[in-house]
């Protein structure tokens, strides 16, 4: 976080989260960008994991706006327009898969701070240029499979990116949306 004011919002919203069993909408972005809109294939496989647990919006553009019930959000983008019309759900977590969105303080790309400001509990980003390797940036379908199973944030993450030697997980690590232990107190 860039002061005191937006860590503390940050750790509020994930303790919100812990065990909150939140409702929200999944979107998933398929954006013009075909450099950066790799994980889109994985988009179907996500619905279906889905189906019945949260809603979900695929949709065929290169931005959200509007929108107040996020919950997750990935999109392959180098800047995300529109964050500053969204409401994110307590333990929301989203991301765009570009190079640089883990150099936090770079302006060549969006940081991944971006998503934490706009309201998000978690994101992710690559610190060096990745490529667009599937594989280096955090899987649509296992994030959602971990985190909706109870785990936290960053269990969740960490599962989902399979080279991760070039990203940094940010956020709340420890919120726990789904998680039952939370639930039971």
């Amino acid at each position: 976080a860039a002061n005191f004011e937006q860590a503390k919002a940050l750790i509020d919203r994930g303790v919100e989260a812990d065990g909150s069993r939140p409702t929200g909408t999944a979107y998933l972005l398929s954006t013009s960008d075909t450099a950066r809109n790799v994980r889109s294939t994985s988009y179907p496989l996500v619905r279906k994991l889905l189906k019945g647990r949260l809603q979900v919006s695929e949709l065929k553009q290169d931005a959200l706006r509007d929108a107040g019930d996020v919950f997750l959000y990935f999109i392959g983008a180098r800047r995300v327009e529109g964050l500053d019309s969204l409401r994110f759900v307590p333990g929301a977590i989203a991301d765009h898969l570009t190079s640089f969105g883990g150099a936090l303080t770079s302006d060549s790309q969006m940081s991944a701070l971006r998503w934490l400001e706009a309201g998000a509990t978690g994101s992710y980003g690559t610190v060096a240029e990745p490529c667009n390797f599937p594989q280096k940036f955090p899987d649509p379908v296992l994030v959602s499979h971990y985190y909706l199973r109870g785990e936290t944030l960053i269990e969740a993450y960490w599962k989902s990116v399979l080279m991760p030697g070039q990203g940094i997980f940010i956020g709340e690590p420890l919120a726990a949306p789904f998680s039952r232990q939370q639930a039971a107190r």
